[in-house]
């Protein structure tokens, strides 16, 4: 590996400016190519990040893959291309940085995980939130025990999502995977999953699509494999802007009240609730990606936690095409 970690980039539009501009902050990274088949994409990029104007830039990115010499690799791109520029990169021996979610099946979860292995790479998902201090703080007294035992879950997530991505690949199955649920709710199932340390043994889900070829409104019935049962509300076809979410988690010892972010905690034998201060220290996944490439830190969003998340998600599909409730296949 060179002094800094050559990073290209898979995928330009969106958000990944964004992601470009923190790796340029970065002093162990350095960014030495971007790739999008957008020609607009690309000049949209260099625009948000002066630092990026002399880059090269291709359309393909096997070229890239070929052509430049790599360390990592950082992918944005719709999210059903997730899976073969992972496996791509992997094979090239890159460390990879994937946008959520990190693929759109189950047997393709379990593939790109034994091909990180295989390689001995990192293999990493941008869920920022497992670096943010709120949702560190629940985890950190779910995982202590504070909470005692979770009892329940009731989870929402409120976007105008519907209208926002009409026309656009969002809305194509070939290129989405799916719907609201596949996309900005995956954020949602995993950090569910992830603060509370939960299995799900079965979901029954019913979905709405509207006029669009994937899941526009889920509503979703848990049944964990502890017992606790949870709700998990995605509308994507809100009549407002912007995004509103709640997170609630019952445990036999306090509840914890998160809403748009921000905590209410309240343990049994206080007499009032709280709103905690002191949280842990704020991070982002390009940070950690880059110091657990060197070692310095451990991955904080390994793939596993994108796996929990296709497998209920998969199922959930399952439930709401067959009107049943449909089993969990968790490794």
């Amino acid at each position: 590996m060179s002094e800094r970690i050559r990073t290209g980039f898979i995928g330009c539009g969106g958000n990944a400016s964004s992601h470009i501009g923190r790796v340029l902050q970065i002093a162990e990274a350095e960014v030495v190519a971007l790739c999008d088949p957008s020609s607009g994409s690309l000049a949209r990029a260099k625009e948000r990040n002066a630092a990026a104007q002399g880059l090269p830039e291709f359309s393909d990115y096997e070229q890239m893959l070929a052509e430049c010499e790599l360390d990592a690799v950082q992918i944005s791109t719709p999210h059903t291309l997730h899976f073969e520029q992972i496996m791509a990169s992997l094979d090239k021996g890159l460390h990879v940085l994937s946008e959520k979610p990190m693929v759109c099946t189950v047997a393709h979860a379990h593939e790109v995980i034994a091909k990180a292995k295989q390689a001995d790479r990192i293999l990493m998902i941008s869920y920022q939130r497992h670096l943010q201090p709120a949702y560190r703080f629940v985890r950190d007294k779910v995982r202590t025990g504070e909470m005692g035992d979770i009892q329940f879950v009731s989870a929402l997530q409120d976007q105008r999502w519907y209208e926002g991505t009409m026309g656009l690949w969002r809305q194509q199955l070939s290129l989405s995977g799916g719907g609201q649920l596949n996309d900005s709710g995956s954020h949602l199932l995993d950090i569910v999953l992830w603060m509370t340390g939960l299995g799900v043994d079965q979901v029954q889900a019913f979905m709405e699509n509207f006029e669009s070829e994937v899941d526009i409104n889920s509503a979703l019935t848990l049944k964990f494999t502890n017992g606790a049962l949870g709700n998990l509300s995605i509308v994507g076809n809100s009549p407002v802007g912007g995004m509103w979410e709640d997170i609630t988690i019952w445990g036999t010892k306090a509840a914890v009240y998160i809403r748009n972010g921000e905590i209410t905690y309240k343990a049994a034998d206080a007499e009032e609730a709280v709103h905690p201060e002191g949280l842990p220290e704020a991070s982002t996944p390009d940070r950690n990606f880059y110091d657990a490439i060197l070692g310095r830190d451990q991955v904080q969003v390994p793939p596993e936690c994108g796996l929990r998340v296709i497998e209920l998600t998969e199922a959930a599909w399952e439930s709401a095409r067959t009107g049943a409730p449909s089993r969990v296949q968790s490794a």
